[in-house]
């Protein structure tokens, strides 16, 4: 199995502080702009823009959708005049802010004996910036992405989640496959990085000093220390010290928002042929894998989830739903279609998990096959089932 290390950027990998970086960044921006739009107004709408997108909670649109919203109707800017002024800022402009920041050597000697080891490695940064912007910090970083193959490059127009959601981590691994082997978050801030690691059930190392105050309510994480002492302290860990565990309520109700919003990344742009070929007979193509995710969240997730609120210890029925591949020609629907009435169910279903209370989640009910079961661990059983159809899709897309 391989190991996962998920990366924070600013302050982990790369030196930068934030807040002085950030206003130079914003004021910058509002220069490039002032001919069409006054600064202040700028700024008032990006900031706007930006909370929209640490609020947004669903699967159903990228953060760049739900920043657009917010951003530019407010303007009262043709999108056609400003957009040319963006790109042009984060090709010439943006790139002379390196001044604020400083290579980490180590976290660069960290990276290449990390891909040296065949791990898979990630830069989780909150993805509250273009790509662009991500990309300039990580040559500033010394770990340019044209030259380090990262599995993913978290930004706002690929993810749907920011930290500090639980979410966002479970999309990070969602996008890479989410493999079952350990995973290690790695991170400077305790709320964004911690918090959000230990609430989807992953260790964490924190980079911090030994002087350094956890905020109340966060646990101690695994490790702490300097990026440069990350290796050493991995290299003296067991594996197992890094198992996951997703069986928390915070764990499942974050996986069962982050696979619907992977799959409409990884699944994006397919051809009709892609989504009907299949690697081996006996295995299912990507529009069955995903037909079979939409009907079992229709006619089986939510439907139990129902039963276990309505009912006092009720039957829960073992279901074979295996069969319905066949029985309902999964093979000849449309993927693009079917993907999307996916996560129209998905959301139906996570509309009644934010309404359960703790009492709810620790109904107890009679599987056919486990026997006594609670709605958690009930769901728990529905999370992992989604888990194994993504690495499914994740197999299938790799040939």
């Amino acid at each position: 199995m391989t190991f996962t290390l998920l990366l924070d950027l600013d302050d982990t990998l790369l030196d930068s502080d934030m807040d002085k970086f950030i206003p130079v960044y914003f004021h910058k921006l509002g220069e490039a702009m002032a001919d069409y739009v006054a600064p202040e107004k700028m700024l008032q709408f990006l900031m706007l823009g930006t909370n929209a997108m640490i609020e947004n909670d669903t699967p159903v649109e990228t953060l760049e959708k739900v920043f657009e919203r917010k951003f530019y109707p407010n303007l009262e800017i043709e999108r056609d005049i400003l957009d040319p002024i963006i790109a042009d800022f984060y090709e010439k402009i943006f790139p002379t802010l390196s001044f604020l920041t400083k290579v980490r050597p180590e976290a660069v000697d960290l990276v290449e004996w990390a891909f040296s080891r065949g791990y898979k490695v990630t830069i989780s940064t909150n993805p509250l910036f273009p790509k662009a912007a991500v990309d300039w910090r990580l040559r500033w970083a010394g770990l340019a992405p044209e030259k380090y193959p990262f599995e993913v490059i978290s930004s706002f127009e690929k993810f749907h989640f920011s930290k500090p959601n639980p979410a966002y981590f479970a999309e990070v691994l969602g996008r890479i496959g989410w493999d079952e082997g350990p995973v290690l978050v790695v991170g400077d801030d305790p709320e964004r990085d911690l918090r959000a690691a230990q609430e989807l059930g992953l260790a964490a190392y924190w980079i911090a000093d030994d002087e350094a105050i956890l905020p109340e309510g966060v646990s101690s994480p695994l490790g702490r220390g300097s990026i440069g002492e990350l290796r050493g302290w991995i290299e003296a860990q067991g594996e197992e010290k890094f198992t996951p565990n997703y069986q928390a309520q915070s764990a499942i109700v974050a996986t069962s928002k982050a696979i619907p919003a992977a799959l409409s990344e990884i699944l994006s742009n397919l051809s009709a042929a892609e989504w009907t070929k299949s690697s081996h007979p006996d295995e299912w193509s990507l529009v069955e894998i995903i037909s079979h995710l939409r009907d079992v969240e229709r006619e089986v997730n939510l439907p139990r989830i129902q039963t276990f609120l309505r009912e006092e210890n009720p039957f829960i029925t073992a279901d074979d739903t295996d069969l319905w591949v066949a029985e309902r020609g999964y093979a000849t629907q449309d993927g693009k279609a079917v993907l999307e009435d996916f996560i129209e169910a998905r959301v139906e279903t996570l509309n009644v998990l934010n309404k359960l209370s703790e009492k709810d989640w620790q109904r107890s009910g009679r599987h056919a096959i486990f026997g006594p079961i609670t709605l958690r661990e009930q769901m728990a059983f529905t999370t992992e089932h989604d888990r194994v159809h993504l690495r499914q899709v994740y197999k299938e897309l790799r040939g």
